[in-house]
């Protein structure tokens, strides 16, 4: 191991936030069953995944007991950079010298494909639940991969195929220069040609821009009638602010938000928002027990969760059910049966997890409404339309997942 490397898993181990308080500890002598996060701790995407999922995972086992097989659960979390060679060291090494029994987050899918292949090398479960590239349940699955929360396909599936349909017939990406970007344009164009549009073009920007100016001139002179952003995080907050600034959707140009989460109307502000459409599996105001969890989680954390957050805790959940079920820690026997039950929390009601490891959430389609319309605070959105797990999620004979059974 380089001495690069070296440092970067020290200061990432010390980069980790400590548990929280209250978390119930069985008195034990046997080793704990450790769950490891991989997230973005001060980039792009901590704000909507970063500690928040660490806080949405020890609830999850705070919730089951704190303990799984008469053992301690014990949950860690470090800074992955959104790296693939620094994803790659970290997860080496809490598999090979800390025993970590599964592996969570990635963050950035590019730092998610590379977790993967060392869990799928390693025979350890991968809970697939910050990357979102529709790969990795494709070309690029695992056996021991399950992916939460959502993906490229569905994202697509429900903004750009609504949007079109609604008159939004031209577009013009603004797409984040790395997998998950790729990943998002790839599928958002096939959504939108699917409905009868056609893409006038595209633009990479490389992850961290803060600058978009050129590029949204760039895609005001398209002529498009949608210009979509297929990044996140500050990148696509950055873009929505930016388009405000220059009044880029006067005249008609709408601007389509391809990942766009609760904690973005939050940084951004509900006005400058207005109008947005996003695609999601949560919404923390979505029914009572949604709500419930999040006031509990809005304790801790001050401002609402998003789905990234909602998806940690159920995978958490979900796994430690199978655990507790099997008996075992063991990643076959616990994967297949993760797969061979219907996951249930908050959210969730009886959702099937594919043979690829998809996890069929229903997801949502949702609008930022007017400041001037909100009753509570953090009464962001409205609910416009809705998709089954089986129609938002690409079909398993198209995915060409190399271990599923034509």
């Amino acid at each position: 191991m380089t001495k690069f490397t070296r440092r970067t898993i020290m200061g990432g181990l010390a980069a980790a936030p400590l548990a929280l308080p209250g978390i119930v500890r069985a008195q034990s002598s046997s080793k704990p069953v450790k769950m490891g996060l991989l997230s973005d701790m001060s980039g792009p995407y901590r704000d909507v995944g970063g500690p928040g999922n660490r806080l949405a995972v020890e609830m999850a086992v705070q919730d089951f007991g704190g303990s799984v097989l008469d053992r301690p659960i014990e949950v860690m979390q470090a800074d992955d950079q959104n790296k693939p060679d620094v994803s790659t060291a970290l997860a080496r090494e809490w598999i090979d010298t800390q025993g970590v029994d599964v592996l969570m987050d990635g963050a950035a899918s590019s730092s998610g494909l590379a977790i993967q292949q060392v869990c799928r090398e390693k025979k350890r479960i991968y809970l697939i639940t910050g990357p979102a590239t529709s790969d990795m349940t494709g070309k690029q699955c695992s056996p021991f991969g399950i992916h939460w929360n959502y993906d490229t396909y569905a994202l697509a599936t429900g903004t750009g195929r609504a949007l079109t349909k609604a008159g939004g017939d031209s577009w013009f990406f603004i797409t984040a220069d790395y997998a998950f970007g790729y990943a998002l344009e790839r599928d958002s164009m096939n959504a939108v040609k699917a409905a009868g549009g056609k893409v006038l073009g595209a633009v990479r920007a490389p992850l961290g821009t803060a600058d978009f100016s050129s590029y949204l001139i760039e895609a005001k002179a398209s002529g498009a009638k949608v210009i979509g952003l297929a990044n996140a995080g500050t990148d696509a907050q950055n873009c929505v602010k930016q388009a405000a600034e220059f009044g880029l959707t006067k005249g008609g140009t709408k601007l389509a938000t391809l990942l766009f989460q609760i904690t973005d109307v939050v940084s951004l502000g509900q006005k400058t928002c207005e109008g947005l459409v996003y695609t999601d599996s949560f919404y923390w105001d979505m029914t009572p027990k949604a709500r419930a969890w999040a006031d509990r989680y809005m304790a801790k954390m001050t401002t609402p969760p998003g789905l990234l957050h909602a998806g940690n805790y159920a995978a958490a959940n979900h796994w430690l059910k199978a655990v507790k079920a099997v008996g075992s820690t063991d990643a076959e026997a616990v994967v297949a049966k993760m797969k061979a039950t219907p996951v249930n929390d908050f959210y969730n009601t009886d959702v099937k997890i594919r043979e690829d490891g998809r996890v069929l959430h229903e997801m949502y389609l949702w609008g930022v409404k007017p400041a001037a319309d909100a009753k509570f605070k953090y009464d962001y959105c409205t609910l416009i339309g809705q998709l089954s797990g089986d129609e938002a999620y690409r079909p398993l004979s198209e995915g060409g997942c190399p271990f599923v059974k034509a």
